[in-house]
């Protein structure tokens, strides 16, 4: 077996501790000497007294520390430029993301706009920024986006539609997973937020363009652990060693789509959250089974190499279409067990709208372009109304 040319580039440090938030001082102090800390995150978690720990402990270690709360889900453009606005007004040297996929899509942009002169209508698409940034840490509270190990931030334009900035830069220096941090997640944002990795795993297994060996690894293994403890971690919220394997999953399904990079089933799911503000876990759990049947004739063969590590139940010696559709069958039983809604009608959106999410979808050619299968707008507008 012969390789094609691939590279895989992920975070340079990943500490892996349960309670480890609440000794983060000590922990940075080790790593950077810089001391005036912009921490990124939202509201909810400041308020629920989540961060009190960590907060604790950067300023024993000699940390002056700055909270921007006000990161959103699907964060609109001005949220970024508010947070950068108070880490200059504080003198930040560094910046931490502790929160979901959102803050620490923010933290990625503020540790390079805080020292770039360029313009973020600059920075958008692949490549584009230039120069360095800011120490960048991520901890991560939900499992999750992998946005820890990712090198993308999406934001939401004033037009409601996504874009994205992806670049070498935006990837941490430094991640830290505590899996502690995420055992207060209610049932519903486990759900979403565990499927949305599963989802991450699954396109990058079936991108068209970069998927290579190592990525497939990562996929395989992430879907094993988030498929074997989704359910628990909803049901028993406190359970560590579900809580653990999921955080863990969805850092090794970040690792796993930041280089073979995400398809139709994020390109369906942003308009939902630019038009509904449906969260993103949520969006692409709804649009993940008409995605997979959509793209059953091209993909099962790769289907069905994930039918084992999803745990499905079907023989060794079945045919590629058995294991495909059994892969299907076991996703379809954990995304109705988490409790997750299954249906766009559920989460609010209109039928009338369809035709418009269907127009939106098409301005992800990025997202597109790695689907095994080309998605035309008529075939987009029929992918919704199955998920409807």
């Amino acid at each position: 077996m012969t390789f094609n040319p691939f590279s895989f580039t992920t975070v340079g440090h990943i500490h892996v501790e349960w309670g480890a938030a609440a000794r983060l001082g000590e922990l940075l102090g080790g790593w950077f000497a810089a001391r005036n800390l912009l921490v990124v995150t939202d509201a909810g978690l400041h308020k629920a007294g989540v961060l009190e720990p960590a907060k604790a402990s950067l300023a024993k270690a000699g940390f002056n520390v700055t909270v921007f709360d006000a990161v959103v889900a699907d964060p609109p453009e001005q949220v970024l430029f508010d947070c950068v606005a108070q880490g200059r007004a504080a003198s930040a040297d560094i910046v931490i993301g502790i929160g979901g996929g959102s803050s620490m899509d923010v933290a990625k942009l503020a540790a390079v706009m805080l020292v770039s002169e360029q313009p973020l209508s600059e920075l958008y698409g692949i490549g584009k920024v230039q120069g360095s940034r800011l120490p960048l840490v991520q901890v991560p509270t939900t499992a999750g986006t992998g946005s820890e190990v990712t090198n993308i931030t999406i934001l939401t334009r004033p037009d409601h539609s996504k874009m994205g900035v992806v670049a070498d830069q935006l990837y941490a220096d430094r991640v830290l997973l505590d899996a502690e941090l995420t055992v207060g997640l209610p049932a519903l944002h486990t759900a979403a937020t565990g499927i949305d990795a599963m989802v991450h795993a699954i396109e990058a297994y079936t991108s068209k363009h970069k998927k290579n060996p190592l990525s497939d690894a990562a996929a395989r293994e992430a879907l094993r652990l988030l498929s074997g403890n989704l359910v628990t971690a909803c049901r028993n919220g406190s359970d560590r060693a579900a809580r653990e394997a999921m955080l863990l999953g969805a850092l090794l399904a970040g690792q796993a789509f930041a280089n073979a990079p995400v398809a139709a089933v994020h390109a369906l799911a942003y308009p939902l959250g630019g038009r509904y503000h449906i969260p993103h876990g949520l969006s692409n759990a709804l649009m993940l089974q008409p995605v997979i049947e959509f793209n059953m004739k091209a993909a099962a063969p790769l289907y069905a190499e994930l039918a084992g590590p999803v745990g499905a139940d079907v023989p060794q010696d079945a045919s590629v279409e058995a294991k495909a559709q059994a892969f299907l069958k076991r996703l379809i039983e954990l995304m109705d067990a988490s409790g997750a809604p299954r249906r766009l009608r559920d989460a609010g959106v209109a039928e009338e709208m369809l035709p418009q999410l269907a127009a939106d979808a098409m301005l992800q050619t990025r997202l597109l372009g790695n689907n095994p299968v080309e998605v035309t707008e008529p075939d987009a507008l029929a992918l919704y109304r199955a998920a409807f």
